[in-house]
């Protein structure tokens, strides 16, 4: 995006200290976009070599007036937080957070509301899904109902150093040469590479006002977890895994299993391990409409690895 043809617009990033949300700042701001970052922990940006080009401010999405402070003046707010890992009941603190946050952008005159939630199965009854997804889905809805229009990017796993998926698929397939699997290794899915997720979040700023509706954005391979595991080893040098599917491992036990051979907090390596059982495939590319793909874009997945290694 060149910001010498597009226009300056003040943008809220709430999860600045996320995976996603600490990676959209810097083409933001190349972008030519003032920034603005809401977060619980300000001290925690400081160590970012952007922190003295951003405007910072204290605030939680489940408390109103934090809220509505750092929406004050705002043209797009990007909504790049969940509630994934903090307890039992992450699937209202959701929904409430969500409301709050879609009441106070229409107080505030926002433009327009850009959120990232995941892909889902269009077969599959939302009441059906697994609580991450579920969430995700009807945070979206919460922000297409509101009176801010809004752009709903669904996302599968994302590819990109950090990412908790894709951590999670780093530390199995490096650490286990031999792995007996859940039955959801056979499940396809279309990953998709972070530069492309950061691209479309940036374009999505400047989207029609009479834009309200969700986007797939993935990229161009559709795989099976299995398949991902048997291409990462091969992108990273190692060899060849042994992979070995158990239908009788749980997801409840497949959580344990994550949690004992990755990082992965076993509060996140559940949902995340639940939400594997769905086949996530987009059933469409409009996005490109709005925010064009350029030559080799989207990004395939054995760049997209080896970017991230």
């Amino acid at each position: 995006m060149d910001s010498d043809t597009n226009p300056s617009l003040r943008c809220l990033v709430t999860g600045a200290t996320g995976y996603v949300g600490g990676r959209l700042v810097p083409p933001l701001l190349k972008a030519g976009h003032q920034v603005r970052c809401m977060v619980r922990s300000p001290e925690k940006l400081r160590d970012h070599e952007w922190s003295g080009q951003v405007d910072t401010v204290r605030g939680d999405v489940t408390d109103p007036a934090s809220v509505a402070a750092a929406l004050d003046g705002i043209d797009v707010a990007y909504y790049l937080v969940h509630a994934l890992g903090t307890g039992a009941d992450f699937e209202q603190t959701d929904r409430d957070a969500a409301r709050v946050f879609a009441d106070a952008a229409a107080t505030a005159g926002v433009r327009r509301i850009v959120y990232l939630g995941g892909l889902t199965p269009t077969e599959v009854p939302t009441q059906d899904l697994s609580p991450h997804l579920r969430s995700r889905a009807e945070v979206g809805d919460i922000f297409l109902k509101s009176p801010v229009p809004a752009t709903v990017l669904r996302a599968a796993v994302i590819i990109g150093s950090g990412s908790a998926s894709f951590e999670m698929l780093r530390y199995l397939t490096e650490r286990l040469p031999v792995m007996v699997t859940p039955s959801w290794v056979s499940t396809r899915i279309q990953p998709i590479a972070v530069r492309d997720v950061l691209r479309y979040l940036v374009g999505s700023a400047l989207m029609p006002q009479d834009v309200n509706r969700t986007f797939d954005i993935t990229g161009p391979d559709i795989m099976t977890y299995r398949d991902m595991m048997e291409r990462y080893a091969a992108v990273a040098g190692l060899r060849k895994r042994l992979i070995l599917p158990v239908p009788m491992l749980s997801p409840r036990l497949s959580s344990h299993w994550i949690g004992l051979v990755t990082p992965v907090p076993r509060s996140i390596a559940r949902p995340l391990a639940e939400s594997l059982r769905h086949e996530v495939v987009g059933d469409e590319h409009d996005i490109a409409r709005y925010v064009p793909d350029g030559p080799d874009m989207p990004i395939g997945f054995d760049q997209s690895l080896s970017l991230a290694l």
